[in-house]
């Protein structure tokens, strides 16, 4: 068993490192720095321009290929991923950044999966009835209508809310608003601003997951040893529990890993929708305001969340499916 994850890890290791390089020499050839500042302006010295350019290590004018050995020399043995056409610092951008898309994702994708898998399991065993069919159909509807209209209704409803109860109980406008005096005010009033967004993401996954759930599950469900578990006995909720649900999520899995690091740069709208500067907002202005470094640790920081769900998919596949372990 620790051999096969050993063996996953270098193989995503380098397929790291291969996905960053291609990134760099792509951003590096395709962005271009200097775009950023007017050079009609008379009074621009075009010299310091390209002197600052030159020290910050993304002047077009040099080779992309002696740019990118500086920048990995930097990266490997400084862990310093370089500065923006505006001369800040990349990794005090991500700094700050990662933890907003972490305090903005965690719960909305951890309530998506745990609330997909149990509706979709659900709705499995109860294939065809009128709770599958309306569930189905308000999951449909969910998944048909974009996050920028779910975000959109769920604020006009917050409003709506607040001024008929003449309250500020809905706050969805950044991370924190005007804090109160009493105790425990600083969390409650995050908690507030973290409502709507969070309902916004879980909303989606929770639509999304139970349809693949359901669908996996309604295989299981008419296997073989599942029909001999009944047979022998076992209650329909242990056999369901216990066989068809546990293989049903080893596909399930790799399927999360996907989306949740996925959902790190793709979270824009949601970020956009509710003020939260995250990874996803960063992924789009570093790409129009031509930051090479900054689009770079983007895409390697997407890739390592991607790798890194991969890996702990792998490690889930070797704890629900005994063949793995074996082999």
């Amino acid at each position: 068993m620790y051999r096969y994850l050993l063996r996953r890890l270098l193989n995503y290791t380098v397929l790291l490192f291969i996905a960053v390089s291609l990134a760099y020499f792509l951003a590096g050839t395709a962005l271009n720095p200097r775009a950023t500042f007017d050079f009609t302006n008379p009074n621009l010295d075009v010299d310091a321009i390209n002197a600052m350019l030159t020290r910050l290590n993304i002047n077009p004018d040099t080779p992309v290929l002696e740019r990118y050995w500086i920048w990995l020399q930097n990266v490997v043995l400084h862990w310093d991923w370089g500065y923006t056409p505006a001369q800040k610092s990349v990794n005090e951008i991500l700094s700050t950044r990662i933890w907003v898309s972490v305090r903005l994702i965690f719960i909305g994708s951890f309530v998506g999966i745990i609330g997909g898998v149990a509706l979709g399991a659900w709705t499995a065993t109860r294939q065809y009835k009128v709770s599958d069919r309306v569930i189905s159909l308000l999951a449909l509807i969910v998944i048909s209508t974009p996050t920028i209209v779910i975000g959109t209704v769920l604020q006009i409803l917050a409003i709506k809310f607040n001024q008929a109860t003449g309250t500020s109980f809905f706050e969805f406008i950044g991370e924190t608003g005007k804090i109160g005096s009493y105790p425990g005010a600083e969390i409650i009033n995050r908690a507030q601003h973290l409502l709507l967004p969070t309902i916004t993401m879980s909303l989606g996954g929770i639509a999304t997951y139970s349809r693949y759930q359901r669908n996996l599950m309604l295989d299981t469900l008419g296997q073989d040893y599942v029909r001999t578990a009944r047979a022998k006995g076992l209650r329909k909720s242990a056999a369901v529990r216990k066989h068809a649900l546990r293989t049903a999520l080893v596909p399930m899995a790799t399927y999360f890993a996907f989306v949740i690091a996925g959902l790190f740069t793709g979270a824009t709208v949601t970020e956009q929708l509710f003020a939260w500067h995250g990874m996803g907002i960063y992924s789009v202005t570093s790409i129009q305001g031509h930051d090479i470094n900054g689009t770079v640790a983007v895409v390697a920081f997407s890739a390592a969340m991607t790798f890194m769900g991969l890996m702990l998919a792998d490690v889930f596949t070797v704890v629900v499916d005994p063949r793995v372990r074996v082999s």
